[in-house]
């Protein structure tokens, strides 16, 4: 398989994906909160194809249901709105964060280069995971699902900016020497117009790369946290609060549907990890 065709199989099938999230909406055949509580752990309903058309209407569960009878085919595509765009925005954030940050360090040397890298690797040495207990500490008992939501963004993408930045950093420093630039400045170009005309292509390569790394470790952050408690809350899904379900060992022995989350993220990490690797292969073989 072509690199170029690895790049596209894998943005068509995240595509589709997050396709998939954005629309749940439409797509999903109940609302994520709506309760069935005659149907407690249903298993996935078969499906059929009835001749009669006088067939009373029933409910069908794609994937089940969990304790409280909600569907979990719709809970699943719900969540992927909180786990799939975390990730994204995120990544967008620590990306925003490393690209200022790293290119100022590089470009300008001295103090700055010298007083952001010092912030970078105090920022590194924060557990985030404490961090967010503590900014969670000083917040009201109850906030909302689009406070905690944008709060695990926040605090995830704050503390991801360093690796990102020092790499941009690494590519700036060779860049602001080469000749092109060096020609560039003696003609009277201002700082501005050499950062955004010189500069800033050379560093497309390490962006990109660095959001496929990114965005599938921030997915798994989200989930993770959402799993312990500390993201969005019940009843607004995410795949983490949902795999919360399943610590139980009877949800888990007897109800294995209630792992679908689990086996939805595998895909996606996938599909930018063959996004990545088909970036990085031009780099790969220039070693």
């Amino acid at each position: 398989m072509s690199r170029r065709t690895k790049i596209a199989a894998a943005l068509v099938f995240l595509g589709i994906l997050h396709g998939l999230a954005i629309f749940a909406g439409f797509l999903a055949p109940y609302p994520y909160d709506e309760q069935h509580r005659e149907f407690p752990y249903s298993p996935p309903t078969p499906i059929h194809v009835w001749l009669s058309s006088a067939r009373a209407p029933h409910v069908v569960f794609l994937l089940g249901t969990d304790a409280y009878g909600r569907d979990v085919f719709s809970r699943l595509l719900y969540g992927g709105r909180v786990s799939l765009f975390t990730g994204l925005l995120a990544a967008f954030l620590s990306l925003g964060l490393g690209l200022a940050l790293g290119t100022a360090a590089g470009f300008y040397g001295g103090w700055l280069d010298r007083l952001l890298m010092r912030t970078g690797e105090l920022v590194m040495a924060l557990p985030w995971l404490y961090l967010l207990l503590a900014v969670r500490a000083f917040l009201p008992l109850h906030i909302t699902s689009t406070q905690a939501f944008f709060l695990i963004v926040v605090i995830i993408g704050g503390v991801g900016w360093v690796r990102p930045a020092r790499l941009i950093r690494g590519v700036v420093l060779s860049a602001r020497e080469r000749g092109f630039v060096l020609a560039a400045r003696g003609f009277g170009a201002s700082d501005a117009y050499l950062i955004r005309r010189h500069i800033l292509p050379l560093t497309t390569g390490v962006v990109l790369t660095q959001a496929t790394v990114l965005i599938p470790q921030y997915i798994l952050a989200e989930v993770a946290l959402s799993f312990l408690g500390l993201g969005v809350g019940e009843p607004v899904p995410s795949w983490g609060n949902m795999l919360a379900e399943a610590q139980q060992y009877h949800a888990l022995v007897a109800h294995i549907w209630m792992l679908a989350p689990g086996f939805a993220i595998i895909p996606v990490l996938l599909a930018y990890l063959l996004l990545a690797d088909a970036i990085m292969a031009p780099a790969a073989r220039a070693r």
